[in-house]
């Protein structure tokens, strides 16, 4: 299984029909020009994906398959939910929860440091890290921080867990949603659930499943899609170019070139497309794309799209973006924590990096065990050495 930054994109094109695994047809659309429009379209949306008659969609189980979470809202009720965040994840608010999150970073590399040699890059870093940002940032108990990892595999579930097993620890995970939104409303605090419950309270008509959700979504989202983003860069970087560690240690603007590209050129799993329901016969890259079709938004081509970027795109990892990455979508659905992504990263990278001027791989890259199961693929283990 290769190393998710040396997956094969196969050329961007127009619009073509392609098989889903039920045997229905979907249209694949890989255009960076297309994908942005089925994006940002209001025709194309998430709801009529999870109707009775729809068919099934590879990957999408688990949380990431309920009726009652953000990502699968479309008009008022996405706005509604939209709306009890909309000061939650902007720059300027990232920007100040810097301080604190630069403090845990200091605090997990000073852990890390007495590892002994070799040590794993995982267990030390890549998965410590955001488990404590998130649980900061949504004011978790010891206890529930134990169980992020046990959540993830089921809230992301690729569909091969038994549904039996798949359903106990859902109903697990949402009643750990509904005690702390509760234990919000008795005592609120300043972390990020306080802040939903009151906003979601004052914005009213939020039913209480989809608040729920929508707290379970960003407690293993924001860890799982960090944890996976940092343990893939460092992989490439640690093991394909070396060259560029001394440069990102040293400069911290530089890191954040740095860490935008990775967040454009690496996935985060093995699936390519992003789904959508189109309303009605819409224009798409000059064909018409029939209403009630499944369009599978293809991002990883598109960001590869030679119309818009460089053929030669892992060249030159410090260079800017030639236009917005497609990475964290586009649109309504435009990925709430992409801000926070991006701060990690860069902090995480540049830090490293300015610790461990010497760190290598101890091991081969080619040999590395993956985390399978999940929508995402990360390393199990990093053996490093500095």
């Amino acid at each position: 299984m290769p190393p998710l930054h040396r997956l094969s994109f196969g050329p961007a094109g127009p619009p073509r029909l392609v098989d889903l695994p039920d045997g229905t047809q979907a249209w694949m659309v890989s255009r960076y020009a297309d994908v942005r429009k089925v994006l940002t379209d209001s025709r194309f949306g998430r709801a009529g994906l999870h109707t009775a008659d729809a068919p099934s969609l590879s990957g999408e189980s688990g949380l990431v398959s309920s009726l009652d979470l953000i990502f699968n809202q479309d008009g008022e009720d996405h706005l509604r939910l939209r709306r009890t965040m909309r000061h939650a994840f902007t720059p300027r608010a990232v920007a100040r929860w810097r301080p604190w999150i630069a403090t845990i970073v200091e605090q997990c590399l000073d852990e890390f440091a007495d590892s002994a040699r070799p040590a794993d890059l995982v267990a030390g870093f890549t998965l410590p890290l955001p488990v404590a940002v998130v649980s900061r940032l949504m004011g978790l108990d010891a206890k529930a921080r134990e169980r992020l990892r046990h959540w993830s595999q089921y809230a992301f579930s690729d569909g091969s867990h038994p549904e039996e097993e798949m359903a106990s620890a859902l109903a697990e995970f949402a009643a750990f949603g509904a005690e702390l939104l509760a234990e919000r409303r008795r005592a609120p605090g300043d972390d990020l659930t306080s802040v939903l419950v009151t906003a979601a309270d004052e914005e009213g008509g939020v039913p209480e499943s989809q608040l729920v959700d929508l707290v379970c979504g960003l407690v293993v989202g924001g860890h799982d899609s960090t944890m996976t983003m940092l343990g893939n860069s460092l992989l490439y970087l640690l093991g394909e170019r070396p060259e560029v560690w001394p440069r990102l240690g040293a400069d911290e603007e530089a890191a954040g070139a740095l860490a935008e590209r990775l967040l454009h050129l690496i996935p985060l799993g093995d699936d390519r497309g992003t789904a959508r329901h189109v309303a009605i016969d819409t224009e798409v890259g000059g064909v018409v794309i029939p209403a009630g079709a499944v369009v599978l938004a293809e991002c990883g081509t598109a960001n590869r799209d030679p119309e818009v970027f460089p053929s030669r795109p892992f060249e030159d990892l410090f260079a800017p973006l030639a236009a917005p990455t497609l990475s964290f979508g586009a649109g309504a659905h435009y990925c709430l924590g992409a801000w926070l992504a991006r701060l990690e990263l860069q902090l995480a990278l540049h830090r490293l990096a300015a610790r461990f001027p010497g760190l290598r791989l101890a091991e081969p890259a080619d040999e590395v065990e993956w985390h399978l199961g999940t929508t995402s693929r990360s390393p199990r283990r990093i053996a490093v050495t500095w």
